[in-house]
């Protein structure tokens, strides 16, 4: 087995054993506290000396969450919830929600009755974040945030530990932007599968012993010799790129993933945290730096444009747009994305995915009719 397949190895094992990584973080006396999607402050929930960990729903059958949500609502959280009742989270010793949009506002609430023994901590982020006051007001929630992950940890948060877990998480996401940088520049190097992986994994994983794993990662494959690619090349956008049947049809088709917008993966960390000594308004600066989200207010379509440019940057020959199914935000940003791609004469493909049914049947079937509309 190579470097490469052992590093990779341990990354899919936290991602496929989310339970037995909670077990081994709690029977080692250590608190842990599941962070709903998108923008959760973790560095937070870092500083105090607890582990967080991704909630992202997965593939499971809905039953229980019916009596929260109607079966239109997004399916991650459609599964957030069911999860929650069947007793999923109980191990857990809080869950942090943010509320970016409509359905997590409305999970914020059900999480309190479906988890009632649990801590709900909920934050609440300005959607037009590029005012003054906005940060104000960021800053003010992060510190509420702060105040209420004290007391599930039982100590206070110092602002130098913020500070501190604020240059881990940075260094995190600069790993991170460059193994996306390593696998534009030599298409083909990693599999579909094995590039999310790799970015997923670190939902699971002490972020110091994640940021390890990849740098190593990158040095290897940076070592690697420039690969002639012959295939396409695609940018993937959206909420998430799942399930992992999805990817393997990309790559059985030859299709190199050469970059992303996704909310799960390239938009977690392609923002760092700015310099600073108050290490709240840092976090708060952070949020006002953020763009091109379907979550943020985008009055001027700098998403659209961003994803445009994306596949201009990385010579792509396509966008495949993964429309997570009932998400409205990203259903409202589509039309200019697509128009977007159209006046770049880039080819995109709008494919609607949902964690909740296995649709690799119409995949492969929309993924061939786009490869051949781009002469694959």
């Amino acid at each position: 087995m190579s470097r490469v397949d052992e590093l990779l190895k341990q990354m899919i094992y936290v991602t496929e054993n989310v339970d037995k990584v909670v077990s081994d973080k709690k029977h080692s006396g250590k608190k842990v506290v599941g962070v709903l999607p998108i923008y959760a402050p973790e560095e937070l929930v870092h500083a105090a000396g607890m582990f967080p960990v991704g909630c992202w729903g997965g593939s499971t059958n809905i039953s229980r969450a019916t009596k929260y949500l109607p079966p239109f609502a997004c399916s991650i959280m459609q599964a957030v919830l069911e999860y929650a009742e069947r007793g999923t989270y109980k191990d857990l010793d809080a869950l942090l929600v943010p509320t970016p949009c409509d359905t997590l506002k409305t999970i914020s609430q059900n999480l309190i009755y479906a988890c009632p023994d649990q801590k709900i901590i909920i934050l609440t982020h300005p959607q037009n974040n590029k005012m003054e006051a906005g940060v104000i007001f960021a800053k003010s929630e992060f510190a509420k945030v702060k105040a209420q992950l004290e007391a599930v940890a039982g100590t206070k948060i110092s602002d130098q530990a913020i500070n501190e877990s604020i240059e881990i998480y940075n260094e995190h996401r600069s790993a991170l932007m460059k193994f996306t940088e390593i696998i534009a520049n030599n298409p083909g190097v990693l599999s579909a599968v094995n590039r999310h992986y790799v970015i997923k994994s670190g939902l699971y994983m002490e972020k110091e012993e994640h940021t390890k794993l990849v740098r190593e990662l990158n040095s290897i494959l940076k070592a690697e010799p420039k690969m002639d690619w012959p295939e396409k090349k695609i940018v993937l956008a959206g909420i998430l790129a799942e399930p992992n049947s999805l990817l393997e049809i990309f790559d059985e088709f030859s299709l190199a993933v050469v970059a992303d917008e996704l909310a799960q993966e390239s938009r977690q960390f392609r923002t760092l945290v700015p310099e600073g000594k108050d290490p709240l308004e840092r976090l708060a600066r952070q949020w006002q730096n953020r763009e091109a989200c379907s979550v943020i207010l985008d009055s001027e379509k700098k998403r659209a444009k961003h994803i445009a440019a994306l596949a201009k940057a990385n010579q792509a020959d396509g966008v495949i747009f993964c429309q997570m199914k009932f998400c409205d935000p990203e259903e409202f940003d589509y039309p200019s994305i697509k128009e977007a791609c159209e006046d770049a004469q880039i080819p995109l493909l709008h494919l609607e995915s949902d964690q909740l049914s296995d649709s690799t049947g119409q995949y492969r079937t929309r993924i061939q009719a786009f490869c051949e509309l781009l002469g694959h």
